[in-house]
């Protein structure tokens, strides 16, 4: 008999000033650790190279295409990094064509087992600060069962390269709680519960909680906030509360120009890329190539930005499973998926993945916020300036400095106060 996974990426994007505290306390848990005993292995890691920031950078913008398509006239935001997280902790149980397809899609030309050895530098490569605070966690719930075995090996490279937290679990009441404790305790509270019931024929739930908490480098005052225009995607126009300020990163491409804010310590910003007017937000999205992101981000000129950026704030979910067929991976989603290397006891396969992503952008600080409306260049003998004012839907993004990858992206079609 066929077995079905679901997997829940959660990934919470805060953009408010508070203080975080995911780690510290021990569990509590009805539910067996299965990582009693199994002591994380030394992993050499694989440094960030040019091969493995641009599959990330393809993998996120092909994650946010889909999601856009799926989503049209719809805010959107996803985690990029939170789903290739969870999407790559389930491909080392995988072989086979079901491997094949998940390897391709989350690192192109790179195999899977230097893929982990990526990911593992990477992620350790991330810094998390008081102002700027960036946490991840995962966890594996298994049903328990006798005639279910998990594969140690499956266990022990979970363990290895990405810090799992496994249990088996009576998939009852019980577990019900304790994973909705765990998502409580890994999102500092904010998320009290992700699931309403356990599905009475799942054998395996895997979760990613990532937490973006950052404050502007420099904060907003009161009188740096006036009512402004938005208009939607739709054409209809709405008052916000737009946040001005002076940026000197300036970002410009064929039909788009942008601004890149920073968060305190300058290990994170929030880049907004704004299609010039007459210029579909939609057809640009589908124009835009991993390779003109980079070249986007990485040449922005060092010049003054008059920058308007709207307060806004919302959450997103979205069902995977056709978005990721789509994307080449059809296979984890069929009765015939091969997931041997997780048990040899029971055929399984991935009924659905669920991705939730939440994000509000404050005078404070936080991960959201774009380059969008009427964009003027003034350039002056001595002065360059730019103009942006994002008064209309807009791309925005989270990104890591170090890389200029994407933590999370998104889009913002309509603003609601």
């Amino acid at each position: 008999m066929k077995t079905r996974i679901l997997l829940t990426l959660t990934s919470f994007l805060l953009l408010l000033s508070m203080t975080l505290n995911l780690g510290g306390c021990m569990n509590s848990f009805a539910s067996d650790d299965l990582m009693k005993g199994i002591k994380a292995n030394f992993v050499s890691g694989k440094e960030t190279d040019d091969a493995f920031i641009l599959a990330q950078t393809e993998l996120a913008l092909k994650l946010f295409k889909a999601s856009v398509n799926q989503s049209k006239n719809e805010n959107v935001l996803i985690s990029p990094l939170s789903i290739l997280l969870a999407l790559a902790m389930t491909a080392n149980g995988a072989d086979g064509e079901t491997r094949a397809e998940m390897e391709a899609l989350l690192g192109g030309d790179i195999k899977l087992d230097d893929l982990n050895e990526y990911i593992y530098t990477y992620v350790k490569s991330l810094p998390s600060s008081k102002q700027a605070k960036l946490e991840i966690a995962n966890s594996i719930w298994f049903r328990d069962s006798e005639s279910f075995t998990v594969e140690k090996d499956f266990l022990q490279t979970n363990a290895d390269y990405y810090g799992a937290e496994i249990y088996k679990s009576a998939f009852d009441e019980s577990t019900l709680d304790d994973i909705n404790s765990w998502v409580s305790k890994n999102t500092d509270g904010m998320i009290e519960k992700i699931f309403e019931e356990i599905n009475s024929d799942a054998l395996m739930y895997l979760i990613n909680a990532l937490v973006f908490d950052a404050e502007w480098e420099k904060v907003y005052s009161e009188t740096s906030i006036s009512d402004k225009d938005f208009t939607s995607i739709s054409g209809e126009t709405d008052t916000v509360k737009m946040m001005h300020s002076t940026e000197y990163k300036y970002l410009h491409s064929k039909n788009a120009t942008g601004v890149i804010k920073d968060y305190k310590g300058k290990k994170y910003s929030f880049a907004a890329i704004l299609p010039d007017k007459g210029i579909d937000l939609y057809d640009y999205i589908d124009s835009l190539t991993a390779k003109d992101l980079r070249e986007m981000l990485s040449d922005c000129d060092n010049v003054q930005v008059i920058t308007q950026i709207p307060k806004f704030k919302y959450d997103y979910s979205l069902y995977m499973k056709n978005i990721l067929s789509s994307l080449g991976m059809p296979s984890a989603f069929a009765h015939n998926a091969d997931f041997s290397s997780v048990s040899k006891d029971q055929s399984i396969f991935v009924e659905d993945i669920i991705h939730k992503t939440f994000i509000d952008v404050s005078e404070n600080g936080t991960k959201a916020a774009a380059v969008t409306g009427a964009i003027e260049r003034a350039w002056g003998d001595e002065v360059q300036k730019a103009y942006v004012t994002l008064n209309r839907p807009f791309i925005y993004m989270i990104i890591d400095n170090e890389t200029n990858l994407p933590i999370f992206i998104g889009a913002v079609t309509d603003i609601s106060n």
